[in-house]
């Protein structure tokens, strides 16, 4: 008799999948080539390698440190030939076009305005100029015959004093393109609870944003930006797990932070891979998203940074299968999380799910369906 389990999704049925990516950088995803050209058409003179595969290799090593401190430095490079109105254009031109070919059909893709000011653009130009490279980006990958939507997120830094400004400056381009907020940077001596005035004007006013929490400095990090800020979502979140115990027996026992995130349904925008490299996880295999999702968080799977990663999320979900064994319906129920958590509007969220992801991993589904009917009756034939 055939099995009624979908079978594990191989590198051609991973990358064709919808996938909903919440949590990504715009500056931790340049094209290689792209920062090399984009360096000597400034006159930028400090990158470490001027050939782009020894560059991607540079960038992937520098980050693969154990330490976010360090990870961090490396997008000293990435945002210096970011600075005009055309490398802006063109960095999130590409980063539209890379993501719909990797099958992303919904994304949220962050940057620090206040980090693209040196060559003179003002924070207004550079908004607008990522906002058009996006919707590039859109119509380039439609004429390839892929669809995808980017809303930006507009991150404050949270050493630096302008969180308020540019909490400012995402309501007022919430209507065109601009979906909501962040902070972002080092999270030791940086807690969100100094920037408290951005929230609470964010909240006034309606608005959505997310904080990075939880990714190196533990429960207090994630309790204040719940707490006190109060997040819609976890950018990482992924120290949730020190709140859960995990008995000899298999027992699991939630603290109250863990019970709340969980009860609440609030979203964590894990990233695997950049996880392992800052140190927050082990290995794939040791990473808390398996438990976590045993547990029924509201789990998503995210790239993070791309080019300091060299990832992707079909690398993502690649190495989740081989870690967890995830079939499809896995992959599927990760790719409604993240859409559910979307910060559009609900009933295009509804659409995106009803009418995109679903019938995406249906028609997938279907496939092995067939393939496994195909083995099936061969076998039964040769037999005969």
């Amino acid at each position: 008799m055939m099995s009624q389990t979908p079978n594990v999704p191989g590198p051609d049925q991973i990358r064709r999948a919808p996938k909903v990516l919440l949590h990504d950088h715009l500056d931790g995803g340049l094209r290689p080539g792209t920062i090399v050209e984009l360096a000597a058409a400034r006159g930028y003179a400090a990158l470490p390698e001027t050939e782009a595969d020894k560059l991607g290799v540079w960038f992937r090593e520098a980050a693969d440190s154990g330490s976010l401190e360090r990870y961090l430095e490396t997008f000293a490079h990435t945002c210096a030939v970011m600075q005009t109105r055309d490398a802006l254009f063109r960095v999130a031109a590409e980063c539209a076009e890379d993501l719909a070919e990797d099958g992303v059909v919904y994304a949220e893709v962050r940057y620090a305005p206040e980090q693209h000011l040196t060559a003179g653009l003002t924070l207004e130009e550079v908004v607008e100029a990522v906002n058009d490279g996006f919707r590039e980006g859109e119509r380039r990958a439609r004429a390839n015959g892929h669809r995808i939507r980017v809303g930006a997120l507009l991150t404050a830094m949270r050493h630096a004093a302008r969180a308020l400004e540019i909490a400012e400056l995402a309501n007022r381009y919430r209507d065109l393109g601009v979906v909501g907020f962040d902070i972002a940077g080092a999270e030791a001596g940086y807690p969100p609870t100094r920037h408290l005035d951005a929230f609470e004007y964010l909240k006034r006013e309606n608005n959505h944003f997310t904080i990075h929490a939880g990714e190196a400095f533990g429960l207090p990090s994630i309790w204040q930006a719940l707490q006190w800020c109060g997040a819609d979502r976890l950018g990482h979140g992924v120290r949730i797990i020190d709140d859960i115990e995990v008995a000899d027996d298999g027992g699991v026992k939630l603290g109250r932070l863990a019970s709340y995130v969980r009860d609440k349904r609030i979203p964590l925008e894990l990233c695997p891979s950049s996880n392992l490299q800052t140190g927050a996880a082990a290995s794939y295999a040791e990473h808390p998203i398996g438990l976590l999702r045993k547990l029924h968080f509201r789990v998503t799977v995210n790239t993070d940074n791309r080019l300091m990663s060299g990832t992707s999320m079909s690398r993502e979900f690649e190495k989740l299968t081989e870690a967890f064994g995830y079939t499809l319906d896995d992959m599927q129920w990760f790719t409604v999380n993240a859409m559910k958590s979307a910060f559009i509007p609900f009933d295009e969220r509804l659409a995106m799910i009803n009418d995109v992801v679903k019938p995406g991993y249906a028609e997938l589904k279907s496939e092995w369906l067939f393939r496994q009917t195909s083995t099936t009756s061969g076998s039964s034939g040769a037999s005969a």
